[in-house]
């Protein structure tokens, strides 16, 4: 009798010990998993932080590396092309120098801005022939497109000095064709040359081509 009860009695103090043993292993389950969260939170919003701090300061330094670029491509300053075109050019050769002008062209480490002036063929003729005063056609030009192919052929016999390019066609229209001249000679210097070739092969670009063709013109690529 006496084992018995004591047996029985160890079993009943036993029964206690495995109950907060359970307890206990699952209050310490818990607390794990609540502390495992907010960790990884701190490293994920402190890996944007930092991600966010380079992407902006890398932004930032593109930027100021275009604007630095910008400022030293025109390193010998600026210099402007003054180009004479013949009225029926006027619309188109406008259109292509606003954008020339807008995009900040860089020739020779020079801005080139084009200037158009509008005048008729006989008197741009007569300015580079040196039989009229250059203020009638709004100054000496370095560039010319006139109203035919015979002004620049006629030009290139008494002046053949004054030729700087080939006199390439740019746009035709119902009184012929309309050359490019960029003109040579001791009133031009070699920049505005240079320029002046860039420009007429800008004219020549799909873009500058479709204003010649909404002016009634046609392109030599017709």
């Amino acid at each position: 009798m006496g084992w018995h009860g004591g047996r029985h009695r160890i079993r009943r103090q036993a029964q206690p010990e495995s109950s907060v043993t359970s307890t206990g292993t699952h209050r310490a389950v818990g607390r794990r998993r609540g502390v495992a969260a907010w960790p990884i939170a701190c490293v994920v919003l402190l890996g944007l932080l930092v991600a966010g701090w380079f992407g902006w300061n890398w932004a930032d330094g593109v930027l100021q590396s275009r604007a630095a670029a910008q400022a030293t491509d025109c390193i010998k300053g600026d210099t402007t092309v003054r180009v004479a075109v013949d009225p029926a050019l006027d619309a188109p050769v406008m259109a292509a120098a606003d954008r020339w002008n807008r995009e900040r062209i860089v020739v020779g480490e020079h801005c080139v801005r084009v200037e158009v002036r509008t005048a008729a063929s006989a008197d741009v003729e007569a300015v580079l022939s040196g039989t009229s005063d250059p203020a009638t056609v709004g100054g000496y030009p370095a560039a010319w497109l006139p109203d035919s192919t015979e002004r620049i052929d006629a030009l290139a016999e008494t002046h053949p000095e004054l030729i700087g390019s080939s006199g390439r066609v740019i746009a035709s229209g119902p009184r012929g064709d309309h050359p490019f001249l960029a003109v040579a000679g001791p009133k031009t210097d070699d920049v505005k040359q240079h320029a002046a070739q860039s420009f007429q092969r800008f004219l020549l670009e799909p873009a500058q081509q479709s204003d010649f063709r909404e002016a009634g013109l046609t392109s030599p690529n017709d």
